[in-house]
């Protein structure tokens, strides 16, 4: 090896390159010589920038992401064939910019400013997209760079700037919220931290259901109280709403009690359990759900037995009592029972077999609750499949939505789920109809 190799590769004690070496080197025709040489960080500009146009894409590559190869050589680089090439720079300028001196970023500000004008431009997206991810939480990015990434018409460009740059204020996001973009945009700005209320306004505007879920799970989101309100009544065709709707910061009273009217059994327990509520908004939910369970919430089934069903069910609850207390057997006194098609006798055995109010039973009929009415049968010792029969017949639950049992025959819902139904049922229903066996 001669000494101007060893040198070139490092060797130990090897006094560095003059300039006149590097140049000749840089003219060497073995492409891993120019290679290697690209690598060093001891050379002198001008070198570094004849290097950047070199044949070889590697030593363009290897010059790209040299820390020493000077900001006039990126501008180069911005324009050059190899997609590869262009990736690596836009690396090395991303990690480049948050490092520069207040005195350095003034000097070279217009420089770096338009390497990435140029690369935000690249007719590749992932020279783009790689970009964007670089630059997405960059307070001093340009402006001019950032409002272009997200509009760029490719998803993957846009929404990194779209949900982290903190370039972009509110009136560049309702700018692009007006031009009505694709729907993952709409998505990426609703995850945005610290969304300010034009904002949310303008998203919940949209009827983007995507979106406005997304919206709804910020936490940090601001949301007005009235646009949250007429997302409340719209969330009964959105049930994707429901839980970010349930669990969003300062739930004000009526807006909680408007959700316990029609959001699932584990969301109403998810809005009794919340802490910050205040006492009156508890006793709204309350409310709610006791409206929810009462007489308004009545299936045509009970209907049938006319406006004094409830001192039917009490009579045939009474009658149903005395029977097993004579030896009747249950089961068999609810076979009958549905086999003669007679809901009102079916509802009063399984509170009888389970120890509890035949209203607490009808009430999870009235609210077509799947998990009410699994809870119920499990409670009156019925099986798993005999649920599936008083899911379908007693409380009409459309055969799609029917709990059925595991692939093991056994209850899906486990025991404490269970009892808190059954617990829940009972409490509301006694609260609001007070009555005792």
């Amino acid at each position: 090896m001669t000494d101007l190799l060893r040198r070139l590769v490092g060797e130990a004690n090897a006094p560095p390159l003059s300039y006149a070496e590097a140049r000749a080197l840089a003219a060497d025709p073995d492409p891993a010589v120019r290679r290697t040489l690209a690598r060093r960080t001891d050379l002198v500009p001008e070198v570094l920038y004849f290097l950047a146009e070199d044949q070889d894409p590697e030593v363009r590559r290897a010059i790209a992401d040299n820390v020493s190869t000077p900001l006039k050589a990126f501008l180069l680089l911005t324009q050059d064939s190899d997609v590869d090439v262009r990736l690596t720079l836009v690396q090395r300028i991303a990690a480049l910019a948050p490092g520069l001196s207040d005195d350095e970023r003034t000097r070279v500000r217009h420089i770096v400013d338009e390497v990435l004008t140029h690369l935000a431009q690249d007719q590749i997206p992932r020279v783009r997209a790689l970009l964007s991810e670089a630059l997405k939480h960059v307070v001093g990015a340009p402006a001019a760079v950032i409002k272009r990434l997200a509009r760029d018409v490719e998803v993957a460009v846009a929404t990194p700037v779209l949900t982290f740059s903190p370039v972009l204020n509110d009136t560049d996001l309702l700018e692009i919220i007006r031009v009505r973009p694709v729907s993952a945009k709409l998505s990426a700005i609703a995850r945005r931290a610290g969304l300010n209320t034009p904002v949310t306004d303008a998203i919940a505007a949209t009827d983007d259901a995507l979106a406005i879920t997304d919206m709804l799970a910020n936490q940090g989101a601001q949301i007005r109280e009235e646009t949250l309100d007429t997302l409340i009544t719209r969330a009964t065709q959105h049930p994707e709403w429901h839980n970010p709707l349930v669990h969003r910061p300062r739930l004000h009273r009526e807006a909680a009690r408007r959700l316990a009217l029609f959001v699932s059994d584990t969301l109403v327990r998810a809005l009794i359990l919340r802490r910050d509520l205040d006492p009156e908004a508890a006793v709204a939910v309350a409310d709610a759900v006791r409206r929810r369970l009462g007489d308004d919430g009545l299936t045509g089934a009970l209907l049938d037995h006319g406006p004094n069903w409830r001192d039917t069910l009490r009579d045939v609850h009474d009658h149903v009592v005395n029977r097993i207390k004579d030896g009747g057997d249950p089961i068999a006194l609810l076979d009958a029972a549905m086999a003669a098609g007679d809901r009102i006798e079916t509802t009063a055995l399984i509170g009888a077999m389970a120890g509890i109010s035949p209203f607490a039973v009808a009430a999870t009929v009235k609210a077509a609750s799947i998990k009410g009415v699994v809870s119920m049968a499990w409670k009156a010792g019925l099986d798993a499949a005999q649920a599936v029969t008083l899911q379908r017949w007693l409380a009409n639950i459309p055969p799609n939505e029917v709990l059925l049992p595991d692939d093991a025959g056994e209850f899906r819902l486990g025991p404490p789920e269970m009892d808190w139904q059954v617990e829940m049922f009972c409490e509301t229903e006694a609260r609001a109809n007070p009555w005792s066996d």
